[in-house]
């Protein structure tokens, strides 16, 4: 039978242990490949801390969300690390809020996103405006099946961008010269590039970070639509300071963790709220990926490699990280 002094030892050497060998993470990946990057940088971070982490398969963003949820009070830390803010913030909601998941600070910050045109229909018709497809006249011009109808390249049911399209659609009034076609969208935009290839005119949805703005770039070979007024479901406006409104608002990706890594693992809690990734650094490594080094061996070289040339970065956020705990 333990006395009371080799209790308080045995509880001690229990507790160097755990510090030793570091917390168990799992991050939870997303269904889209060109988060994976983020994803992995975090991920090798926590390694170099001491941390074990495990990377889930492929899930779409509402079990992600699900998921940290219901490990809100967990001894071990669960997180996503490209949540959308405000895209997806009625997710989060839906999956307990900020009683059971923790919203870090920006992460990837400033990520447009909005609806496009090739610029040569857009310069020879004078096309500034989404609700320009009002007129069938225009319309007809993106119909690629022969309905008289705008075939608009979209956003795959359940994602945030899905719920403002369709929002928008009604409220511009242009649900009768629109179609929203949606479904794989990485099979989709790539028949939408084919066509452009062809010299006909294309009409899609898409974000950045993305890879395909580095094969379609606005300004030069595509023109972001604007919005003759703001028209989100949650209500909020979208229009930018300097008066333009694409219809979305510019995003903030955030990492996502189960309520308890804020108590109980204060250094991960740290490294969340600290590390950062620019815009340009994602869709650089997106393009790697387009251009056929999309394996997850090639993701995690990629984050290696980033790391490498990021290093006194990185070390300095371990550094910072370690000291909060």
């Amino acid at each position: 039978m333990l006395n009371k002094k080799s209790l308080i030892s045995l509880v001690a050497s229990v507790a160097v242990a755990s510090s030793l060998f570091g917390a168990k993470v799992t991050a939870v990946k997303t269904a889209i490949a060109e988060e994976g990057f983020q994803m992995q940088v975090v991920v090798e971070v926590l390694k170099k801390m001491g941390h074990t982490v495990e990377v889930t398969n492929d899930v779409d963003y509402a079990i992600a969300f699900q998921t940290i949820a219901n490990n809100a009070q967990s001894d071990d830390v669960y997180f996503m690390a490209a949540h959308w803010d405000p895209l997806q913030n009625t997710m989060v909601e839906g999956a307990g809020g900020e009683a059971k998941l923790t919203k870090f600070s920006d992460f990837v910050a400033n990520c447009a996103q909005g609806y496009l045109i090739d610029k040569k229909t857009a310069d020879k018709y004078n096309i500034k405006y989404v609700n320009d497809l009002n007129k069938p006249e225009i319309a007809k011009l993106f119909d690629s099946n022969g309905n008289g109808k705008a075939d608009l390249t979209g956003c795959s049911g359940g994602w945030g961008c899905s719920k403002v399209i369709e929002h928008q659609l009604d409220a511009y009034g242009l649900r009768d010269n629109i179609d929203h076609n949606q479904g794989s969208y990485s099979a989709l935009i790539a028949d939408t590039i084919a066509r452009y290839k062809t010299g006909k005119p294309i009409f899609y949805y898409t974000w950045t970070p993305y890879w395909v703005s580095g094969q379609l770039v606005p300004g030069k070979d595509v023109t972001f639509l604007q919005v003759t007024k703001s028209a989100n479901p949650d209500g909020y406006s979208t229009k930018l300071p300097n008066g333009t409104d694409y219809g979305f608002a510019v995003n903030n990706q955030k990492i996502v963790a189960n309520k308890s890594v804020l108590t109980k693992h204060k250094d991960i809690a740290k490294l969340f709220d600290i590390i950062k990734l620019s815009v340009n650094d994602v869709s650089g490594e997106n393009m790697l990926m387009a251009n056929g080094q999309n394996k997850h061996t090639d993701v995690q070289r990629h984050a290696q490699t980033w790391l490498e040339n990021n290093k006194a970065t990185v070390d300095a956020w371990i550094k910072e990280a370690k000291a909060a705990k």
